[in-house]
């Protein structure tokens, strides 16, 4: 199934090792910064490494490619003078084999946290939030009550609201928001 994949990437874009004071250059000149470096860099390494993730993702290119994503954030953060080609080969297999099972964890975590999400008595929660939001709206001035009431259980435009207080479009959407702000901070301090 990946095969034809990898072969299109690498098979016939296949590089010729660089020489060994090729390397330490290309290294050096990613380690100071440079942008033609980096540029050499990816010419040279980025299907290579991309193939080798296809390998170890059993040809799913997704996977591949999100890890190969992550480990070239790695090289730019992290590359340092290496002497030899083997070398520098090696410790880019690490960070792509890295990049990769850290990207699995984060994925298991996501999972995991979902399964226990869907499992939890939500009713319990819900009757907490509940208790939490009419402690909150208990503590509101008889205005900013009726203002509340009026825009989202009567439905009210901002005008009609607006025009029966005898006060601006622009003071009810500024009082409105203030209202909300302090509704949220008390049910947040409640909820902890």
């Amino acid at each position: 199934m990946w095969r034809p994949l990898w072969e299109r990437l690498v098979g016939q874009h296949r590089v010729a090792s660089p020489c060994e004071g090729d390397i330490a250059t290309l290294t050096s000149g990613m380690a100071g910064g440079s942008e033609d470096a980096f540029r050499e860099f990816y010419d040279r390494y980025f299907n290579r490494l991309l193939g080798y993730l296809l390998v170890l993702t059993r040809g799913h290119e997704d996977s591949a490619r999100e890890a190969l994503q992550s480990a070239m954030v790695r090289v730019v953060k992290h590359v340092r003078r290496c002497e030899s080609e083997q070398t520098f080969w090696s410790w880019l297999t690490v960070l792509a084999r890295t990049a990769l099972v850290d990207q699995e964890r984060k994925r298991s975590r996501y999972n995991a946290a979902l399964d226990r999400f869907a499992h939890e008595d939500s009713s319990a929660a819900e009757t907490h939030l509940l208790e939490c939001l009419r402690q909150s709206v208990a503590t509101l001035q008889p205005d900013e009550l009726a203002m509340i009431e009026k825009k989202y259980f009567e439905q009210q435009s901002i005008a009609q609201i607006a025009s029966a207080m005898g006060i601006t479009e622009k003071a009810v959407e500024s009082r409105l928001v203030r209202i909300r702000q302090k509704l949220k901070k008390q049910t947040l301090e409640l909820l902890k």
